[in-house]
């Protein structure tokens, strides 16, 4: 199955080296074009210094929402197969309980037995509240949030959880004047010394929280873009069109997709207005900035001890940029960017982050699912700076686990049947060999997606038409096809349908199946993937 459509290791000069550690770092809300070696104009040196050193895969995917991806990144299953459908409520349907459910393993629970040291630092979110925690699915290191959605002690609160020991912001544990980036980061290094000390291979799942709102940053590194956001989105996002193109990140022939009618014209806005917005773009800018900082002491530290070279680094975020709070985004507290207040970029400056695509987190269309995929590797990948063009899924995460860790992915784990996996490896990509795969496909809030090789149907809202793009010609989805293709949109629609009978995304929360199957605590699981 799985194993035949797998190049050997040795097409990547990676039978000579020994296991690789694996180090998962995955951001949260940012989009598309928002670092430096994706067109931005944020710098991100270290994220782009490891894209020189390895690869850049251009369609790459995450499922539009956090829980959800985080769900599907942690198994590599579809999210509803998992139980995390939507986010933590329990929606009654088997494929929206808010937890996972005991139908999947974690890569924790899959690498563990394999002889890894496994740890995890940051935002968890996969149903904490609903008895799901990092400790006892497979993490025998771990400093999470429950959810994230903070990044400075507030004295108040017992928000973070050390190796399951619930800590107040001002424990002793943690140091003082924290800052969620920095202190995840810390912990991961501090995890990879253990691992170290204990001569085992590690395997680290970074979560940051960064750059979801509400948006907070040091002072100083805000005042550092504090007016470089006055010259709008809309002259930004066609400097980051044109960087990504001579980049490669994007096709010459896909245009720019327009501004929306809800955006405004930068040039009508008044200069109030401009400062305003600028302050907004100023403090995300800084969040993300402060995070590549992160990442290179990461990189530093492993450098350092002598294991970078032998590292596999994942680095990729969890849905498109953030439309909530509407057009104008919000700027709230007395210091905005500081501990206590309350800032979100808004749909406007979210447009500038998924250049040059359509919509935003929540929606299946491009600007909601495309995420940036660094892999950095030196043993085991021989390229340098180079694409990818092959489609991935973050699905793709724990099949790449297994394939290069020699792990065995269980069909029972603790009494209970385990689903298959439904990704494939990413190893023959990093060789430039294609994926083997049937299809990939979404569902969110009833938006939902499949794509075929260059085909994409795409639906926005359950009651919404099917839209048909080939996405080689027109990836920033320009051109419906349906009416000109209606048997291929058909062939799509009924694709997906399976899907979503397969992989319990029907029946949806609060319709009379899901009403019916929760009434009678029936647990429904998926059939295995073909």
């Amino acid at each position: 199955m799985l194993a035949a459509a797998l190049l050997p290791m040795a097409a990547v000069g990676a039978a000579a080296a020994p296991r690789p550690n694996i180090v998962v770092v995955l951001v949260d809300d940012m989009g598309f074009s928002d670092i430096g070696c994706y067109g931005s104009e944020i710098p991100t040196p270290n994220l782009d210094k490891l894209a020189a050193g390895g690869l850049r895969f251009t369609q790459f995917y995450n499922t539009g929402r956090c829980c959800p991806t985080r769900a599907s990144v942690l198994t590599g299953l579809y999210s509803h197969q998992t139980g995390v459908g939507h986010m933590i409520e329990d929606g009654g349907a088997p494929g929206y309980r808010g937890r996972l459910n005991e139908s999947c393993v974690t890569l924790g629970e899959v690498l563990g037995p394999a002889g890894y040291f496994t740890a995890m630092s940051g935002k968890w979110h996969v149903g904490q509240e609903r008895g799901v925690v990092p400790w006892e699915r497979g993490f025998q290191r771990s400093l999470n949030s429950p959810k994230g959605g903070f990044y400075y002690p507030e004295g108040k609160e017992k928000r973070l959880f050390l190796n399951g020991k619930a800590l107040a912001d001002d424990a002793p544990e943690l140091p003082k004047n924290w800052y969620t980036t920095d202190l995840y980061t810390d912990f991961g290094i501090r995890f990879i010394d253990e691992a170290l000390a204990a001569k085992q291979p590690f395997l680290l799942y970074l979560a940051y929280n960064a750059p979801h709102f509400p948006l907070q940053a040091p002072a100083d590194e805000i005042a550092q873009f504090r007016g470089k956001y006055k010259i709008g989105w809309d002259k930004l996002r066609e400097q980051r069109y044109a960087r990504q193109k001579e980049l490669g990140v994007v096709d010459k022939a896909w245009p720019l997709s327009p501004r929306p009618d809800l955006v405004a014209a930068w040039d009508a806005l008044s200069e109030t207005d401009k400062d305003r917005y600028d302050h907004i773009m100023a403090i995300y800018a800084a969040c993300v900035a402060h995070m590549d900082t992160a990442v290179g002491r990461l990189v530093a530290a492993l450098k350092e001890r002598s294991v970078l070279d032998n590292t596999l680094i994942l680095f990729l975020s969890d849905n498109g940029g953030n439309a909530e709070s509407g057009s104008r985004g919000r700027l709230e507290g007395d210091s905005p960017g500081a501990g206590g207040s309350t800032v979100f970029c808004g749909q406007s400056w979210a447009t500038l982050e998924n250049t040059p695509f359509r919509r935003y987190k929540h929606f299946n269309h491009e600007g909601g699912i495309a995420t940036p995929l660094i892999a950095h590797w030196p043993a085991g990948i021989a390229a340098r700076g180079e694409l990818r063009e092959q489609p991935g899924h973050l699905v793709d995460v724990m099949a790449t686990c297994v394939d290069l860790a020699g792990a065995k992915y269980p069909a029972e784990f603790h009494g209970q049947a385990i689903l298959p996996m439904e990704g494939r490896s990413l190893v023959p990509a990093f060789a430039n060999q294609p994926i083997q795969r049937d299809a990939l496909y979404w569902e969110h809030e009833g938006n939902a997606a499949v794509r075929v090789g260059d085909w994409k149907l795409v639906r926005l809202g359950r009651n919404g038409a099917w839209e048909l793009y080939n996405l080689k010609a027109d990836r920033t989805e320009l051109h419906d096809l349906a009416a000109v293709e209606p048997a291929r949109a058909a062939e799509l629609a009924a694709k997906w349908e399976a899907w979503a009978d397969r992989a319990n995304v029907k029946p949806y929360p609060g319709s009379p199946e899901a009403n019916k199957a929760s009434k009678k605590g029936k647990k429904q699981q998926s059939a295995p993937a073909s």
